[in-house]
């Protein structure tokens, strides 16, 4: 009997003894959910290309990479962006960012600014490495950065039925100088004003391609959606055609320019995009003295202002080698 009591004793000790070290340290006994054995595994889903920033000369490129991970954790994770010059083949910028660990079934979005000179293309190279090896690559092209802008989208407005976006009418036609009333087309596609906007029109011969005239306009801001007409007039040498060119400009920075073309030689005509050939450009109908416009020959030889002495035409010429001829002739006999 005394043998009993003594095992029930020891009974009682042990359950006394296993309940306090289950109390006193945690984790003795197994969780019922234990935690993911599998080793974490990412991977690069997709990547999209947004503008972050736009500054007179570079623009920042905003690439986000969603990362598709499974299983445990993974740490030790880095996304790499680069930006190859589409032209040169030349890496223009190159960033390194680090990610947080990741742990779960999930996607998890990395967002990575690079910044690039605002012009040309590029190719955009997503790198993901898991501990210092390369998991995921993922390749994207950009073109036309040299057209992104800030707020606004400021261009030159593209008619669907072909008409010009820059044209001009005959303000006033004299014997020697055209005055030109040109307009041109400006619209915002942008969902944000565009803020102030200059456009220089250059006036070129098309023979020649020598500037005859050149004006700036500025216009104050387009609202979104808004399309406006600016116009200028300006003089230039009569009996030429040419080139109307039209170049946008936001903050110093040149985001488009367009090309018509004004023919006011009745016997030549010129179109925007074709090739022209001579006929017979006189340099000296573009010169300007003291600032002002050089008077121009008449058919006859003297100037404009018709204080000037004729010169010998053709009929006066033949006169003359036959007078010194019947003199000669008298002389000999």
């Amino acid at each position: 009997m005394r043998r009993e009591r003594v095992l029930a004793v020891g009974i009682a000790v042990l359950l006394v003894a296993a309940t306090a070290a289950m109390v006193a340290v945690p984790g003795v006994f197994a969780d019922g959910e234990p935690e993911d054995a599998r080793p974490g595994y990412a991977d690069v889903q997709e990547v999209t290309i947004a503008t972050n920033g736009v500054s007179g000369g570079t623009v920042t490129l905003g690439v986000t990479s969603y990362l598709q991970h499974r299983g445990g954790t993974s740490e030790n994770v880095t996304v790499l962006v680069r930006a190859v010059d589409l032209d040169s083949g030349l890496v223009e910028a190159t960033r390194e960012v680090g990610v947080e660990e990741i742990s779960g079934d999930r996607e998890v979005p990395v967002e990575v600014n690079v910044s690039v000179a605002r012009e040309g293309g590029y190719r955009i190279e997503t790198v993901l490495y898991s501990d210092d090896q390369r998991v995921g690559t993922v390749s994207k092209t950009v073109r036309g950065v040299g057209t992104v802008q800030a707020g606004g989208r400021a261009a030159f407005h593209d008619f669907a039925a072909g008409l010009p976006s820059i044209q001009y009418a005959v303000a006033d036609a004299g014997p020697n100088r055209t005055a030109l009333d040109v307009s041109t087309y400006l619209t915002n596609s942008g969902a944000e004003p565009t803020g102030p906007v200059t456009v220089e029109l250059i006036v070129r011969q098309a023979e020649s391609n020598i500037v005859a005239a050149r004006t700036t306009i500025s216009v104050s801001e387009l609202a979104p959606g808004e399309t406006v007409a600016p116009n200028a007039t300006v003089t230039v040498p009569a009996g030429y055609n040419y080139y109307l060119d039209a170049v946008l400009r936001r903050g110093g920075v040149v985001v488009d320019a367009a090309r018509s073309a004004a023919n006011l030689d009745p016997q030549e005509r010129i179109e925007a995009n074709t090739t022209v050939r001579d006929v017979g450009l006189r340099v000296e109908d573009f010169e300007r003295t003291g600032g002002r416009d050089q008077q121009q020959p008449t058919a006859d030889g003297g100037a404009t202002s018709g204080g000037g002495i004729p010169g010998f035409g053709p009929v006066l010429a033949v006169v003359a080698l036959a007078i010194g001829a019947a003199i000669a002739s008298r002389t000999r006999s």
